[in-house]
């Protein structure tokens, strides 16, 4: 690999980040999420998108999508594309591209989008500390996501003494990277950035996604663990490397999910089930077509959906650019015979109920007390409502067609 040149490095962003891609949550966008409930905004919230989901009878309702430019948003992208939304029957708008998750949520909660990709774990937040009436019909994704460190750093213990970047407290990066660290015997701490550091310490830092790349170029942070395409911009920029893939640490783990009202799942049956048809059938058709999904999706395709070039999210996309990494070592479970980021749309409860208990050992900013009190089995049950991605499946050929058991049950498998 080059020596990363920071000054090259920020000139050339331009290639697959964008300023208006700050895809972060940062302390003040959890704040601003947490005043929602504080000061009763988020009652005047719900009425408000109460009121836009009552003007609309079943499925006259139009598919309203929210999301932020990252790979995680390719079902919904591609469904709206491919006017997949149309072909059911459904009326679509053009998708709104947000900065932040503050910003999506907020307009979700509004009633102003209706079909958004949300972190995995957010989503427990969102339910259960927030109280917000949404449930995941979906996954948006499998794997997708690396930990990207400075050329120097060849190890997860060399990380001791070092800042890293998390795009969210509450993110399935931030609950895999602490995994890694506990491994090697390195603590996660939340200090000031200029605060000293212990030689067994890992300063984690929340940053957008857009920044992490020349945040890591300029050797403010010595590595980051984020969604697809940044991991890929810094190895095309000669400032980064891949030390270990997400998917190689927890097997086709989940990072985004669709995540949509309970107001519509209660009211607009159907209107759901037809959403979720069109992403199941988006999510096939991404699987056997990725360089055309990568076309589709980059800033020289015809929606413009991202400010990604075609190069990096090709490299994303490619089936085999992570068989690259299978030969030279960095995978480390050959065996389990993955995609750098691939895609089926079943939630397995098992996951939900892993995601619990290991968001119970990782470090996060904010109250946190809801999660003592969450039984793992019983959000499962009602985080998740899979009467339509069943349905779904079982329209386009069953869950075979996805390489999924019939039976749309599995055992976790997480090895640091």
């Amino acid at each position: 690999m080059t020596q990363p040149d920071p000054k090259a490095a920020r000139q050339g962003l331009h290639l697959c980040l964008s300023s208006d891609c700050d895809c972060g949550l940062s302390r003040r966008d959890v704040l601003r999420l947490s005043a929602l409930t504080a000061a009763g905004a988020a009652s005047l919230l719900l009425k408000a998108g109460d009121a836009r989901a009552q003007a609309f009878k079943g499925d006259d309702q139009p598919v309203k999508i929210g999301y932020l430019p990252i790979t995680d948003a390719t079902p919904l992208l591609v469904a709206h594309g491919r006017k997949l939304f149309e072909a059911e029957g459904l009326k679509t708008e053009t998708p709104r591209m947000f900065r932040s998750w503050a910003q999506i949520v907020e307009a979700f909660v509004a009633g102003q989008v209706n079909v958004i990709h949300l972190l995995s774990p957010a989503t427990l937040w969102v339910r259960y500390g927030s109280r917000f009436p949404a449930k995941v019909v979906a996954w948006n994704h499998v794997n997708g996501s690396a930990l990207t460190v400075a050329p120097a750093i060849n190890t997860v213990a060399d990380l001791g003494g070092k800042t890293v970047a998390i795009p969210f407290w509450y993110s399935v990066h931030n609950v895999l990277l602490q995994q890694l660290l506990r491994a090697q015997g390195l603590e996660a701490v939340a200090k000031p950035r200029d605060a000293a550091l212990g030689p067994r310490e890992v300063n984690l830092i929340v940053l957008p996604p857009a920044e992490m790349v020349s945040a890591l170029a300029s050797k403010a942070i010595a590595g980051f663990i984020v969604a697809e395409p940044f991991n890929a911009a810094a190895e095309q920029l000669g400032v980064g490397k891949i030390l270990r893939f997400s998917g190689d640490v927890w097997q086709n783990h989940a990072c985004c999910v669709t995540f949509l009202a309970e107001r519509d799942l209660n009211d607009k049956p159907e209107w759901s089930q037809r959403v979720t048809n069109a992403l199941v059938k988006a999510q096939l058709w991404t699987r056997n077509n990725q360089l055309d999904t990568a076309r589709l999706l980059s800033a020289e395709g015809a929606q413009r959906y991202t400010p990604h070039n075609l190069r990096v999210l090709s490299k994303v996309l490619a089936t085999s650019d992570y068989s690259g990494y299978e030969a030279s070592g960095i995978v480390r479970h050959r065996n389990w015979a993955q995609r750098r980021i691939d895609f089926q749309p079943y939630p397995f409860p098992s996951y939900t109920q892993e995601l619990v208990r290991a968001l119970r050992q990782t470090r996060v900013e904010g109250e946190a007390g809801f999660l003592a009190k969450l039984d793992p089995a019983f959000a499962a049950r009602d985080l998740v409502d899979d009467r339509f991605v069943r349905k779904a499946l079982a329209a386009v050929g069953g869950p075979g067609v996805f390489g999924l058991p019939a039976s749309l049950t599995r055992s976790e498998v997480v090895a640091v």
